[in-house]
C-alpha cells in the first residue's frame, strides 16, 4: 500500500477538495466513509486507511482490486467528516445518470434540502424497489457527506438524475407517466386510494414549502397521508417511506 505523510501531496490535497459539491461535480467523484461500504461489490476508485487501522478492515478490503493509500493520523482527520471514526474512506467515481435511461416508477424530489433526509429517502427507495430517484435543481447534492452517510450505502445501489424543475413533467409526460404528487390541496385524496398507471411517478416536495404549484397544477393525481393526532406534518423522508410502500404493496398485488 501505498503511503501520504504530507498535506502538499497532490493526490490528498484533490481529496480533500471532494469534501466540496463544485468539486465533486468537476472530478465526478465522492468519499464515503465506514468499514460498512467495504461490504458493497461496488469497486471504488481508492481506498484510504488511518495509519493503525485494524488488520480485519484491511482485510475487508483486499476483495477491492484499487489503488490503497495509509495517511498519518493528523491527514486522515482533516479528511474524516466523522467524530468516530472507523478509519477507513472510500472513494467512489458519482452515477448521476441522463433521464432517457429511466423506464420504471420514478421518485421525484422537488427541492429536498436536507442532506439526511435525502440520504433517508434513498435508502427508504432502495428498501422498497424503487431504481430511479429524479431530483430538481435546487435539491441538496446527493454526495453530500451526510447524504452519503444517511443512505447506508443505497448511493451505491439507485439511479440518480438531476433536471431543471419545467423539465420535469414535460419529460415524465412524454414518457406516458401518471404523476401523483403528495400536496394539501382541496382535491386531494387519501394516499391509500391513489389509484397507478402502468408507469408512475411519485412527487414529494421541499421541507418547508411542499411541491411546488408548477408540478401540482400538472399532475394527474394529488395525495395526502391523513394525520389522526396533533403532529401538524410528517417529515418527508418518513412520509416517504409510508407512500412508497403502500405502493409497493398496490404492486405487487396487482
Amino acid at each position: 500500500m501505498d503511503i501520504i505523510a504530507s498535506k502538499d501531496n497532490e493526490l490528498y490535497k484533490s481529496l480533500k477538495k471532494l469534501k466540496t459539491k463544485k468539486y465533486r461535480e468537476i472530478e465526478g467523484s465522492f468519499l464515503a466513509e465506514g468499514r460498512k461500504f467495504l461490504e458493497f461489490e461496488e469497486t471504488p476508485k481508492l481506498i484510504l486507511f488511518k495509519e493503525g487501522i485494524s488488520q480485519e478492515i484491511v482485510e475487508m478490503a483486499q476483495k477491492h482490486e484499487c489503488r490503497k493509500i495509509v495517511l498519518n493520523e493528523k491527514l486522515f482527520k482533516e479528511l474524516t467528516s466523522q467524530e468516530n471514526s472507523q478509519g477507513v474512506i472510500i472513494c467512489y467515481n458519482s452515477k448521476v445518470q441522463k433521464l432517457e435511461k429511466i423506464d420504471n416508477n420514478v421518485v421525484v424530489l422537488n427541492r429536498v434540502s436536507d442532506p439526511g433526509n435525502l440520504g433517508t429517502i434513498i435508502r427508504v427507495a432502495d428498501a422498497a424497489g424503487f431504481k430511479d430517484i429524479i431530483l430538481t435543481k435546487g435539491s441538496v447534492d446527493c454526495y453530500n457527506e451526510k447524504t452519503v452517510r444517511s443512505s447506508m450505502g443505497s448511493i451505491l445501489s439507485v439511479n440518480i438524475h438531476y433536471v431543471e424543475e419545467s423539465e420535469v413533467m414535460e419529460f415524465l409526460k412524454e414518457r406516458g407517466y401518471k404523476v401523483i404528487v403528495t400536496a394539501l390541496e382541496k382535491d386531494s385524496i387519501p394516499y391509500t386510494k391513489m389509484t397507478l398507471g402502468d408507469k408512475n411517478a411519485f412527487v414529494f416536495g421541499n421541507e418547508g414549502d411542499g411541491v411546488s404549484q408548477e408540478l401540482i397544477l400538472k399532475s394527474d393525481e394529488k395525495v395526502i397521508i391523513p394525520i389522526y393526532g396533533s403532529a401538524e406534518s410528517l417529515n418527508v423522508a418518513m412520509a416517504t417511506g409510508i407512500i412508497l410502500y403502500d405502493v409497493r404493496n398496490k404492486l405487487e398485488n396487482k
